[in-house]
């Protein structure tokens, strides 16, 4: 038992390794690359530790369940959130939504009416900046353009454009087929979709520079 876990542990930290050796050099000294401790994490996700330093956290059980090539693609998915700036963050529309409500309940108390209003306001503002933050749509944008950064990563570590096109579409495949969740789901057919659309356009220009480059002799 002791010998498995140790085997374990050591392929565990063997993929961490790995992984941080896939950070593009501009990001190695201030992104880290650690095992999720949750009790239920999600696969991949990452978290902003400080002003200058962000972790990327992975639930290794469901990681190695993965193809190679699958992992690196939704890997560089993480790091293409980090490079795009849209990773989430603990921001201070949830302490002021607090503060608003038990202000607003203790003017009720006192019957205060502008201290009322004033609370109400900062409930309202709080609450809207929470929505504009959590919209669907727009944290979906931001996984499609994240999803277009790990492309360009991916090329940049030696894989060609084909390849990387074909390995992030079979990761996200895979993740369609393994979430429960429709909202979740729903939001991993809508990354493939878009990738697909973009595969296409991609190839189309690929082959019109080919064109212009047989014209050119």
């Amino acid at each position: 038992m002791t010998s498995y876990a140790t085997a374990t542990a050591r392929a565990d930290m063997g993929e961490l390794r790995r992984l941080r050796s896939l950070l593009p050099p501009e990001l190695q000294s201030w992104v880290t690359v650690e095992s999720a401790i949750d009790v239920t994490p999600p696969l991949i996700t990452c978290e902003e530790l400080g002003k200058d330093q962000v972790e990327i956290q992975v639930d290794l059980i469901k990681w190695e369940q993965l193809a190679l090539d699958q992992r690196n693609l939704l890997f560089w998915h993480e790091v293409g959130r980090i490079q795009n700036d849209t990773i989430p963050r603990d921001g201070w529309e949830m302490a002021a939504l607090a503060i608003g409500l038990g202000g607003a309940v203790g003017e009720l108390w006192v019957q205060d009416g502008l201290l009322l209003m004033l609370a109400l306001g900062l409930c309202g503002f709080s609450s809207w900046r929470l929505y504009k933050r959590n919209n669907n749509q727009k944290t979906l944008q931001e996984s499609i353009t994240a999803d277009e950064r790990a492309i360009a990563i991916a090329t940049r570590f030696g894989y060609t454009l084909p390849n990387a096109y074909k390995s992030l579409g079979s990761a996200l495949k895979t993740l369609i087929e393994q979430t429960p969740k429709k909202r979740q789901r729903d939001r991993y057919i809508k990354r493939l979709e878009a990738l697909k659309k973009s595969a296409a356009k991609a190839k189309e220009s690929a082959r019109a520079e080919r064109g212009d480059m047989r014209s050119a002799y």
